[in-house]
C-alpha cells in the first residue's frame, strides 16, 4: 500500500508532518505493508493535509485531515473521504502540462520521474541542434512566466547568437509576490523539472552552468533542490547530460529576501556578491548578464515548461491558449477567497469564472469587490471587469497585467484608498534606491495619499502626475509598476477617494 501526505510547505503548515506521524505509527500498530510517500500538494490547500491512499480504483483522498481522523481512515468509516482526488471538480477542470507530476510523484525519486514522462524532452533536445531548439521554444510561444511575458524563444535566441567563451543560464526563483506559489510548489514537488528545463536551456543557448537563485524564506525549496540537484549528477542528468558530451551543472544559490532582487539585473547583481540594485539598460543581461556574460535569465515556471514543449512537442502546448497567450498558466488563487489553491488552465478562462466558479467566491460570503492581479504591483480589477479573459494583451488593454498569476480577492469591506497607500509604501520599503523616481516618489505618494485621507482631493491629480513620473521614469517594474494599484484603486473606486474629504469634515 502507498500512502502519499505532502511535505509541501503549505500542507506542512497546516499540519501535514503531524499526520505523517500518526499515520506511520498507525501502520506499525496493525503491522501493514504499506509506505509513505511525501509528495508534493495537489494545490487544493483548503483541503489540506491531504491524505491519498493507492487503490485499484485510483487514488482516494481524505482531508482535510487531523490526527484524531487517522484511525477512522484505517478503519473505513472515515467522514473525510473525498474519493477518486482527481475527480474532484477543481482538479478535474484543469489542463496541467507544468504541473502534470506535481502532487502525483515522489519528489525526489528520478524513477518516478521518468515513469511519468520526466527526461523525454531532454533526450528529444540532445538529438537536435542549438538552432532548432531554440526554434522548437520559439514555436510554442512561450512567453516569460515571471511577469513581464517577453518571448523566451527570442531571449534564448540572443544568447545562443552572442559570442563569448562562457555563458550562464540563471532560474529566478526569488518568489516574493503577495499571493504567488507557483515556482514553490514546483521545487518541492517536481524539482526534476526544473533541472531538466534548464539542462535543455544550456543546450540550446550554449551554457554549460545554472544558477537557481531561492530567497531564503523558502528553506523547503532550498532543501528539495539541493538534493535533487545531487540526485541528478550522481544519475548522469547533471555533468555529462545523459552522456551526450553536453556539460551543464547548476548550483542553488540563496538570497536575503529583497523583493526587489526579483527584479533580473538586481539579482544577477546579488548573485555576484554585490548589492542587489538595478541595472541600467543597456546592455542587456542576455549579452551581459552575470559576470558579464550572456545570460538567460527565467522565471522557475518558464524553465519547469520547457520539458513538457520538448516531451509533447510545440505546436501541442501552442494549440492551448488565448491569441498571443500560448499554452497554460498556473492561476495562484489567494485572499478572502472559499478555494484558494493553485488551478493551471489554458489562457482564456474570464476573470470572473475564475473567482466565483473555480474560487467559489469569498470565504466571507461577502460580495467580491476587487480582485489584485499580479501581486503587489498588479491592478485592483472591479466586478465590473470581470468578463475579461485571462491573457496578456487582454488585461494590458484593461489597464492590468497578468504578472506572476496571482489572484488576490477582496470582499465589499476592503478600504481601496488604503489599499493604494500600501502599495506606495510597499514600494518605498522595498526600493532598492538606484532611482529617483522610485526611491524618493514612493516616499511623496504615501504623504500625499495621506492628504487625501484627510480631505485634500485636490491632491489627487498630484498623484496622478506623480504616478505618471515614477511609470515612464523609474528603471524597473517596482516603481513602474507602482502606479497600477495605486490608479486601478483611484480609476475604479474614485467615490472612496471623494468621499475622504466628507470623512474628514
Amino acid at each position: 500500500m502507498k500512502i502519499y501526505i505532502p511535505r509541501d510547505a503549505a500542507a506542512k503548515a497546516l499540519g501535514a508532518d503531524r499526520i505523517a506521524a500518526a499515520v506511520q505509527a498507525e501502520i506499525a500498530e496493525r503491522g501493514i505493508d504499506a509506505t509513505i510517500i511525501r509528495n508534493g500538494t495537489r494545490g487544493m490547500i483548503w483541503l489540506e493535509p491531504l491524505v491519498e491512499i493507492e487503490t485499484d480504483q485510483g487514488r482516494i483522498g481524505y482531508g482535510p485531515v487531523t490526527v484524531a481522523d487517522v484511525k477512522a481512515i484505517f478503519e473505513g468509516d472515515s467522514d473525510k473521504s473525498l474519493g477518486d482526488v482527481e475527480q474532484l471538480p477543481f482538479f478535474a477542470a484543469q489542463t496541467r502540462l507544468t504541473f502534470a507530476r506535481v502532487g502525483k510523484i515522489d519528489p525526489l525519486s528520478l524513477d518516478d520521474y521518468q515513469a511519468h514522462g520526466g527526461l523525454a524532452g531532454l533526450r528529444r533536445a540532445i538529438a537536435m541542434t542549438p538552432e532548432t531548439i531554440v526554434d522548437e521554444v520559439k514555436t510554442s510561444g512561450l512567453r516569460g512566466r515571471g511577469g513581464a511575458g517577453f518571448p523566451t524563444g527570442i531571449k534564448w535566441d540572443t544568447v545562443r547568437l552572442a559570442h563569448a567563451p562562457q555563458k550562464y543560464i540563471v532560474c529566478n526563483a526569488d518568489e516574493g509576490d503577495s499571493g504567488t506559489f507557483a515556482d514553490r510548489m514546483i521545487m518541492e514537488g517536481d524539482p526534476f523539472t526544473l533541472i531538466e528545463g534548464m539542462a535543455i536551456a544550456g543546450i540550446g543557448v550554449g551554457a554549460t552552468k545554472g544558477f537557481v537563485y531561492i530567497r531564503s524564506e523558502y528553506p523547503d525549496a532550498i532543501e528539495q533542490m539541493n538534493d535533487a540537484c545531487d540526485i541528478a549528477r550522481k544519475n548522469g542528468v547533471l555533468g555529462d547530460v545523459l552522456g551526450s558530451g553536453h556539460q551543464f551543472d547548476i548550483e542553488i544559490r540563496v538570497g536575503a529576501g529583497a523583493y526587489v532582487c526579483g527584479e533580473e539585473t538586481s539579482l544577477l547583481n546579488s548573485l555576484e556578491g554585490k548589492r542587489g540594485t538595478v541595472r541600467a539598460k543597456p546592455p542587456l543581461p542576455a549579452l551581459e548578464g552575470f559576470m558579464g556574460r550572456p545570460t538567460v535569465v527565467n522565471n522557475v515556471i518558464s524553465l519547469a515548461t520547457v520539458p513538457v514543449i520538448f516531451e509533447k512537442g510545440a505546436q501541442h502546448y501552442a494549440d492551448f491558449g488565448l491569441g498571443r497567450s500560448k499554452g497554460t498558466m498556473p492561476i495562484q488563487i489567494a485572499g478572502n477567497v472559499k478555494f484558494g489553491g493553485l488551478f493551471e488552465m489554458a489562457f482564456g478562462m474570464p476573470l470572473g469564472d475564475l473567482v466565483n466558479e473555480i474560487g467559489g467566491g469569498t470565504a466571507s460570503g461577502r460580495p467580491v469587490k476587487a480582485v489584485q492581479v499580479g501581486g503587489p504591483l498588479g491592478a485592483y480589477m472591479p466586478v465590473s471587469k470581470f468578463d475579461t479573459p485571462f491573457g496578456y494583451e487582454e488585461f494590458d488593454r484593461q489597464g492590468g497585467l497578468i504578472g506572476h498569476a496571482g489572484i488576490v480577492v477582496f470582499d465589499d469591506t476592503a478600504d481601496m484608498l488604503g489599499m493604494a497607500r500600501f502599495a506606495m509604501e510597499f514600494c518605498a520599503v522595498e526600493s532598492c534606491g538606484k532611482c529617483t523616481p522610485c526611491r524618493i516618489g514612493a516616499v511623496r505618494g504615501v504623504e500625499t495619499i495621506d492628504r487625501i485621507a484627510q480631505g485634500d482631493t485636490d491632491a489627487i491629480d498630484l498623484l496622478t502626475d506623480l504616478c505618471d513620473t515614477m511609470k515612464d521614469g523609474s528603471l524597473c517594474a517596482l516603481g513602474g509598476f507602482t502606479p497600477y494599484p495605486v490608479m486601478s484603486a483611484l480609476q475604479n473606486f474614485p467615490d472612496e477617494f471623494q468621499s475622504a474629504k466628507e470623512a474628514a469634515e
